[in-house]
């Protein structure tokens, strides 16, 4: 009975600190007493309450808190144990903890250690670094990833991680994955010199009318630069124009009565012209004999004699016409 009590109890220890130590793991405490600080990141994204703070890959501490800070900085408060003492040059990188996108807080202690930091210190953004974008990183290697097999690229994507960080795989793996990865561009090598030759074929075609479109750039830069030199003359000119405008508006606006009763006017003479044809017509036939007359009567000198030849007249009164005066011909010439 003694011997079952004490397997019993002895079961009921281990799977207590068993299940002690599990939920610890779980909770990813790092247990004993700690000191807190805080970091100032440009991008602490994905990094949440609980990732750990590691020192040459030991876990010493725990992330405590995220929020935002300056509407523009990321403030990370977060524990390190007792045991290990922080000094000045001290500086905290955020990393990858996988390719899933876990991240964890590494702290890099100075190759000569300083003054000792006090608990509640704050590494500002000069003293901090954020993750490697992998987005970018990724984007950059996609068409090289197109070729490799699933397996090949998740091999490759933690080795190179692992590289740009400092720690983790060496770089002899990172040549071996690279290798491979060479090894599969090359049997596609008859695609890529399709590929290639395409992009040549292209890049030729757009630099045969280089020469035409370097002369038309040349033409429009000058066309631009000599309308630049004549923006004075030409919005000189446009107010010219635009008085010039004006001034006709107004010239247009005063005339169109007259000029209205002109055209009517015409029309009247017009008709009154086409009614006196024949007198008209008889006028100009007659007009070269009178003009010749005249001519000679005025032929000696820059005067015409012209001669009195008769006068006829009445002269009213009261009582009615007084009777008829006048002058009768007298000069051979009037009669």
């Amino acid at each position: 009975m003694t011997s079952t009590i004490i397997k019993s109890l002895v079961f009921t220890i281990v799977t207590v600190l068993a299940t002690a130590i599990l939920a610890s793991t779980i909770r990813n405490d790092s247990g004993g007493s700690s000191r807190e600080y805080s970091a100032m990141f440009e991008d602490a994204t994905s990094l949440n309450k609980g990732d750990d703070i590691r020192i040459a890959g030991v876990k010493i501490g725990t992330v405590s808190d995220v929020e935002v800070a300056d509407k523009r900085l990321a403030k990370v408060t977060f524990t390190v144990s007792d045991d290990v003492d922080l000094t000045e040059g001290t500086t905290a990188q955020l990393r990858f903890r996988n390719v899933v996108g876990q991240r964890y807080i590494a702290l890099e202690l100075p190759t000569k250690p300083g003054k000792k930091l006090s608990e509640g210190h704050t590494f500002s953004t000069d003293a901090t670094e954020p993750a490697l974008d992998l987005t970018m990183l990724f984007n950059g290697f996609r068409p090289l990833f197109k070729l490799l097999n699933p397996e090949d690229v998740n091999n490759l994507s933690n080795q190179i991680i692992a590289v740009f960080q400092g720690e983790g795989a060496t770089v002899d793996g990172l040549l071996s994955s690279t290798a491979s990865l060479t090894s599969t561009i090359a049997e596609k090598d008859a695609v890529i010199g399709d590929l290639i030759t395409n992009l040549n074929n292209v890049l030729t075609t757009l630099n045969d009318p280089s020469g035409q479109l370097d002369t038309t750039i040349t033409t429009l830069q000058q066309l631009v630069s000599g309308l630049a030199g004549d923006r004075v003359t030409i919005g000189n000119t446009l107010d010219g124009l635009g008085d010039l405008t004006t001034s006709v508006a107004g010239l247009l606006d005063e005339g169109r009565k007259p000029l209205k009763g002109a055209i009517s006017a015409l029309g009247d003479l017009s008709e009154n012209l086409d009614d006196s044809a024949p007198v008209i017509d008889k006028f100009l036939q007659t007009l070269p004999t009178k003009l010749d007359r005249i001519g000679r009567a005025a032929s000696y000198g820059s005067w015409v004699n012209f001669y009195l030849c008769s006068i006829e007249g009445r002269i009213p009164m009261p009582e009615g016409y007084y009777g008829d005066l006048g002058a009768q011909p007298i000069a051979g010439r009037c009669r």
